[in-house]
């Protein structure tokens, strides 16, 4: 029953997964497919009445990449908050896949990588409806509830105020899924 996890209590640091967390498909249920044309994504931000553009810079052989998509990018729950508020697209940080960048350049996914300073993966940045890059977070979020923090920090404007560090700080504990 993939609707219903099964309780999970591993010595090492892991918690209890909830019994009414829903997994699915991230390539259907989380990252939107791409016109590779990223200036042209900026309009739909406005007519979708959205915050921003999600961008998860990965590539093939990352284990942390992986290990999200398995893990919180699956969940529901993330894949609900972060569709409602964002256009979301994962870019190859290796891919000679040509696309249009916020300018309307035209260059590929690894250059516009490099461009964007990516030199980890995963990278995740949330950029505006006129392409500047609101705030980046490098490495692979803990939990399903840092995800979820994470966009809740764009949404509210937080980052404007704080650095995410300290807003986790600040922010009420709960906890769902941990990744160890």
């Amino acid at each position: 029953m993939r609707h219903l996890l099964k309780l999970v209590l591993v010595l090492g640091g892991f918690v209890a997964i909830p019994v009414w967390a829903e997994v699915r498909s991230v390539e259907t249920h989380f990252f939107q497919s791409k016109l590779g044309d990223f200036q042209a994504e900026l309009e739909n931000v406005k007519k979708d009445n959205k915050k921003g553009i999600f961008l998860f810079f990965e590539m093939d052989d990352c284990p942390w990449c992986a290990r999200m998509k398995a893990n919180i990018l699956n969940q529901s729950a993330v894949q609900d908050f972060y569709r409602s508020n964002f256009l979301i697209y994962s870019v190859d940080v290796k891919g000679d896949v040509p696309m249009i960048d916020f300018n309307g350049k035209p260059t590929t996914e690894k250059a516009f990588a490099l461009e964007n300073r990516v030199r980890a993966t995963p990278t995740m940045l949330f950029v505006d409806g006129t392409g500047k890059i609101l705030t980046r977070f490098t490495g692979p979020t803990r939990s399903v509830d840092e995800m979820l923090l994470l966009g809740r920090y764009v949404v509210d404007d937080s980052y404007k105020q704080m650095p995410f560090t300290k807003y986790k700080q600040a922010a009420p504990a709960v906890s769902t899924i941990r990744i160890e």
